[in-house]
């Protein structure tokens, strides 16, 4: 029910009064202030790891003073995510880059090691940034957080995406159902910014 108003609602006045009347991001609202405290743990290797004594990046660097484009899937290697919403983002990051975008960012509820051997698979490294949200804390602020234990998934994340500038969302995109692919793909978030 949350993702098919949030859709409804979304890029109107009524996005952001549901998404603050809710506690969640939403158009207009602050990223880093709608998850206090998180970090997301960029994607690689497991000796890259222990050399970064497993560090992780606190979602201020990740936005501020910086145009993001960041998209969250339910997770790596998964159909939709492998064959259509990585893709998308990958085939357009000439054009993202042109409209002034510093970062494109993948976010899964996955660790950082499988999310760095997905983006290996999927040859889109060098293009989209692979963030890991381990413990689903980053979705589960945003209220992006939805039950998949029926496809023995567990607790991942809707299929979503959103455009931020310098922390605020200015575009805040969230897929129907998980296995749907119409509303949060780089074409749709290209023509909202």
């Amino acid at each position: 029910m949350a993702s098919v108003l949030a859709r409804r609602a979304r890029g109107s006045a009524a996005a952001a009064l549901w998404g603050a009347a809710r506690g969640f991001a939403s158009v207009g609202s602050d990223i880093v202030s709608a998850a206090p405290g998180v970090s997301l743990q960029k994607a690689r290797s497991w000796d890259e790891g222990v050399a970064t004594k497993f560090s992780t990046t606190p979602l201020k660097d990740i936005f501020h003073g910086k145009k993001v484009v960041i998209f969250g899937l339910p997770g790596a290697y998964t159909g939709v995510c492998s064959q259509a919403h990585v893709p998308s983002y990958k085939n357009n990051i000439d054009k993202l880059k042109a409209k002034g975008i510093d970062s494109v960012i993948c976010v899964a509820v996955n660790d950082p090691y499988v999310l760095k051997g997905w983006a290996e698979k999927l040859q889109a490294k060098d293009a989209i940034e692979f963030y890991g949200d381990f413990d689903g804390s980053f979705h589960k602020s945003l209220d992006l957080e939805i039950d998949l234990s029926a496809a023995l998934l567990g607790r991942r994340s809707h299929r979503w995406s959103a455009f931020v500038d310098n922390g605020k969302i200015k575009a805040f995109n969230v897929e129907k159902a998980p296995s749907e692919f119409k509303v949060s793909g780089a074409e749709v978030i290209l023509d909202q910014i």
